[in-house]
């Protein structure tokens, strides 16, 4: 794949967000945060009324594309092609066995190989990176044939919209207090806003950021009343962004995305998920042993409370499923099955699984394979310390490799953060292979997102395949899961540490497959061995317990203790399954960076959850 650095074309089109990352989370975010920026100052004279006009619920949405979409047709003759995409037409070389097209200025690529069985061209489409994430991401294509020597397939890139929620009410002393909401990357926990003021026309977002008590202006433009039955109009101009937001009042718009389930939703009725042909068989709450009036309570704790912080609980979609059916799938704020949802750090479990899928496979790897071995061969680097030697792969999963790497440590070279904001080596595997050591590996665990990450290296050396191909071959197509988005770094290979979307249904597998000791649908993707071991209690990290790149967590439940492995990712995505009740569990959020998140699996579930549960005897 052809390789592009963070400043170049990408970087120009999403130039009006500059970027922080976040620790932890491994993601990059559009957080409006612009370090060169001189501070507004938010004095304002004692003559300005308070912009009274003001209060109610706006919205603004931005869409960034990508352009290249739709229907790609390939066409071969005599070791010349043709690639065509909405209006865009570029030869390829068609003479090899694989097929690389590059559109130009970095509006898509395609990467694909016939596949001589079926006669179709399957391989990953590359969008540009997007203004949300700030990365390119792979998506799968097939091309099916039509026709000699052509092919047609649809291209269905990660949608790129941003999406403002600007609250404002009556506060002390006739202010109008304010706060953002942000369903996207949750950036109003970073732009504090604290109010609204209003001179003439003229409207400052007042406010500070976060881990900064100096006030500021966030953002002002220009508010436009509206007159002879025309709606009022505010935009807002971000200066740390870049950018101008047009916002439209919601406040007699009762299907809003704003609200979970509209303004006014009415009384919650419980349906049966639909069968889909993802693979999931589905079933109800009553077959299921679970209680319908304690999951209405769950729901009614997600869509009834009002708006009143940016910090409350941003639920985007709940589904439970029982003795191996689906039997809850419920949205909210706009989300459906349809919608890709962003897992963060959970796609670290999905991480060990492909590990235990490619084991499970034949492939010459094992927990305890040497990691320097499984990358360099025989060939290890001159010098290569001890430590490093004895480093195995169970070291990485287990979060134990020994490496400087803690990603609360800011200090630390193999932070995070410090890993994909540095520029000096772009291939963050080669990176990390020339990290400092902390401790022996197995002794002390840390969180390091690096870890997991380094895995994707071992994977492709191992089976000699590019990591997409592998993710399709061992997890997208036994799981039958059709609709995906890895996301890439700078070097075009998928970061394995976390970021990558999925379609709510299908990031529930990873856990069914726990659940089931491996399988899906009677398909083996990992042993027995693996899927017991990954979901093990064998670590203590951050006041839990870790297995492989799964967490752990015990609950009580009438009188005992159940004890339940879950996949957890910034924002409050989360995968969970309960072996003992022969449960599986699924949120997806959008408090990112906000400790309010952790109520999911500390409230949420031993609140609502377990207590609807009968009892099951595995």
């Amino acid at each position: 794949m052809r390789t592009i650095s963070s400043g170049s074309n990408a970087g120009r089109q999403a130039g009006r967000f500059r970027v922080r990352t976040l620790s932890g989370d491994g993601m990059r975010l559009a957080v409006f945060l612009l370090i060169a920026a001189v501070p507004q100052s938010a004095k304002t004279t004692e003559s300005a009324p308070p912009a009274k006009g003001l209060i109610g619920t706006w919205q603004a949405t931005r869409n960034f594309g990508p352009v290249l979409r739709g229907l790609l047709t390939l066409t071969r003759s005599e070791g010349h092609g043709l690639a065509e995409i909405a209006g865009q037409r570029i030869p390829f070389d068609a003479s090899g066995k694989t097929i690389h097209c590059v559109f130009p200025g970095g509006q898509g690529e395609f990467h694909g190989a016939l596949d001589p069985k079926t006669g179709e061209i399957r391989g990953h489409w590359i969008q540009p990176a997007t203004v949300n994430a700030m990365r390119r991401f792979a998506s799968p294509v097939t091309l099916k044939p039509s026709g000699k020597e052509h092919w047609r397939g649809q291209v269905v890139p990660l949608e790129d919209e941003f999406t403002l929620f600007l609250v404002a009410s009556p506060g002390e002393h006739g202010t109008v207090q304010a706060f953002l909401r942000n369903p996207d990357r949750n950036v109003g926990v970073f732009l504090v806003a604290e109010r609204l003021e209003q001179q003439g026309d003229s409207v400052k977002l007042v406010g500070h950021f976060r881990n900064d008590t100096v006030e500021q202006v966030l953002a002002s433009d220009t508010f436009r009343p509206g007159s002879d039955g025309s709606e009022d109009g505010l935009s807002l101009y971000f200066p740390r962004a870049r950018a101008t937001f047009d916002f439209s009042r919601i406040d007699d718009d009762p299907a809003s995305h704003f609200y979970a389930r509209g303004k006014d939703p009415g009384e919650y009725r419980y349906c049966r998920p639909p069968t889909d042909d993802d693979g999931w068989p589905t079933g109800t709450l009553q077959e299921a042993g679970i209680s319908e009036a304690s999951v209405r309570k769950l729901i009614e704790a997600v869509v009834d409370p009002p708006a009143t912080s940016v910090h409350d609980l941003d639920i985007h979609g709940i589904l439970i499923a029982r003795r191996g059916k689906l039997v809850l799938e419920e949205y909210f704020h706009g989300f459906h099955r349809e919608t890709p949802h962003d897992t963060r750090s959970a796609s670290k479990s999905l991480t060990a699984t492909l590990v235990g899928a490619v084991i499970a496979h034949g492939a010459a790897l094992s927990a305890s394979t040497p990691v320097y071995r499984a990358i360099y061969g025989d060939d290890l680097p001159p010098g290569l310390e001890p430590r490093k030697k004895a480093m195995t792969v169970e070291n990485l999963l287990r979060m134990a490799s020994g490496y400087f790497c803690d990603d609360r440590n800011p200090s630390a070279p193999g932070n995070e953060d410090v890993l994909q904001s540095q520029t000096a080596d772009p291939d963050w595997y080669h990176y990390t292979l020339n990290l400092p050591m902390d401790s022996v590996p197995g002794e002390q665990p840390v969180y390091c997102s690096a870890n997991a990450n380094l895995l994707g290296d071992v994977l492709s050396r191992t089976t000699g395949k590019q990591l997409p191909e592998v993710f399709q071959e061992r997890i997208a197509d036994p799981l039958q899961i059709k609709r995906y988005y890895l996301v890439l770094g700078p070097d075009d290979v998928p970061y394995m540490a976390g970021g990558s979307y999925w379609l709510p249904r299908d990031f529930m597998k990873l856990g069914q497959v726990m659940l089931n000791g491996g399988t899906w649908n009677g398909k083996r993707i990992v042993s027995w061995e693996w899927a017991h071991r990954a979901t093990a209690p064998l670590e203590n990290l951050r006041k839990l317990q870790y297995g492989y790149l799964w967490w752990s967590i015990a609950y009580p439940y009438r009188g005992k203790t159940v004890r339940a492995f879950f996949a957890g990712g910034n924002g409050g995505q989360l995968v969970m399954g309960i072996p003992d009740l022969d449960l599986l569990v699924a949120f997806y959020a959008g408090n990112y960076s906000d400790p309010v998140l952790y109520k999911i699996q500390e409230e949420l579930v031993p609140q609502y959850i377990l207590p609807a549960l009968d009892e099951v005897t595995r």
